[in-house]
């Protein structure tokens, strides 16, 4: 059993920093459900070695670093976990946003399109604004792989039907 001291820091970081730490699941998965899961195993592998991550420079920066590489492994072996059985209610909202829930579907389904890794650089590039070494370590590639995978990236979703109707509709008349 883990000390109380260690118990309450990894219970403190959790709470503070779950919504950043989802968001950037979500992005990278593109659903709630496996958001989630992968949240969940990567805060489970940083409770096995606590201890050792809160002493480091940034426990947060460990615990990215097992999201990312955590979603880039799923892709080599097949989801074997628990998958919906149909389409699923979108969750209710206090109000009517439709036109921001429709660039948010658009830019979900562009990033969607991506590869894993195209998507996680994406994200930690543009969406979490890391810079490139940073990513690169992340992601234990190199900073000039990475540059590629984002320009890659990039002009693919400046490509993406989705994302060029979310411009069009956007722009002024």
């Amino acid at each position: 059993m883990a000390p109380p001291d260690t118990e309450r820091a990894f219970a403190e970081f959790v709470a503070a920093r779950s919504d950043a730490l989802l968001r950037s699941a979500w992005l990278l998965t593109g659903d709630a459900g496996r958001a989630e899961d992968l949240l969940q195993t990567a805060l489970a592998k940083a409770w096995r070695r606590w201890a050792a991550v809160e002493r480091a420079d940034s426990p947060e920066a460990y615990v990215r670093r097992v999201i990312f590489t955590t979603y880039v492994s799923w892709w080599r072996r097949r989801w074997r976990a628990e998958t919906p059985s149909g389409d699923l209610p979108e969750r209710a909202s206090p109000a009517d946003h439709a036109g921001t829930v429709a660039a948010q579907d658009a830019v979900t389904r562009a990033l969607g399109r991506l590869s894993r890794r195209a998507r996680a650089v994406v994200v930690l590039r543009y969406v979490e604004d890391r810079p490139v070494a940073e990513v690169a370590a992340l992601l234990g590639s190199t900073p000039g792989a990475v540059k590629v995978l984002a320009s890659r990236a990039l002009a693919a979703l400046r490509a993406d039907p989705d994302m060029q109707s979310l411009v069009l509709e956007g722009a002024p008349a």
